[in-house]
């Protein structure tokens, strides 16, 4: 079973975080919330609080197959800010393994960590410029893949990103069956 650990700081954005947990589990994916903080709980930007599965300092990453990085300001800042998650993220990516960002997190933290560095990612409109600095090439789409990094826009995106890592982590058939049971895939046709 692969395992993600989803970092969480105070001014995480709300569905960046939750619909990940939400779809990852239901797919039978092992997620594990870390909060950052010195406390399980954590409030989200928009007020909301969240207990977190663990703290970060009672956790280790070597058996992680993925480590996200949920956006929304200020927690993106917070994410960064905290050396720990920088280490495990520069870790994770080292060695070959994913990360995963979205809205603000591929900015403040994967760029200034310098893990775009000739790759391609999206981010949420407005820090194009930072990705662009970082050397990266801003592609604009919901959800964007290149080699162990998944990057993607925005909240609108968060389904679409769940999706895309559930693929990476068990298999497409398997993520499309939780998007048709979870019924994206009506809301993705009556949209045509």
């Amino acid at each position: 079973m692969a395992k993600v650990y989803v970092f969480l700081a105070d001014g995480f954005e709300d569905v960046e975080a939750l619909i990940p947990v939400d779809v990852l589990r239901r797919g039978g994916v092992e997620v594990v919330t870390v909060s950052i903080t010195d406390f399980p709980m954590v409030q989200s930007a928009h007020g909301v609080n969240i207990e977190a599965d663990m703290q970060f300092d009672a956790c280790g990453f070597a058996d992680a197959d993925l480590l996200m990085l949920p956006g929304g300001m200020p927690g993106a800042a917070n994410l960064y800010a905290h050396e720990g998650v920088c280490k495990a993220v520069c870790d994770q990516f080292a060695a070959g393994k994913k990360v995963a960002a979205i809205c603000a997190a591929p900015a403040v933290v994967l760029a200034q960590l310098g893990i775009l560095e000739g790759k391609k990612a999206t981010c949420y409109p407005g820090f194009e410029k930072v990705l662009a600095e970082a050397g990266a090439t801003y592609t604009a789409d919901l959800v964007t893949v290149d080699g162990n990094v998944t990057t993607a826009e925005g909240p609108a995106a968060a389904f679409p990103y769940a999706y895309e890592l559930l693929t990476q982590l068990v298999n497409k058939s398997t993520s499309d069956q939780i998007a048709e049971g979870m019924r994206f895939k009506h809301l993705m046709s009556s949209q045509k």
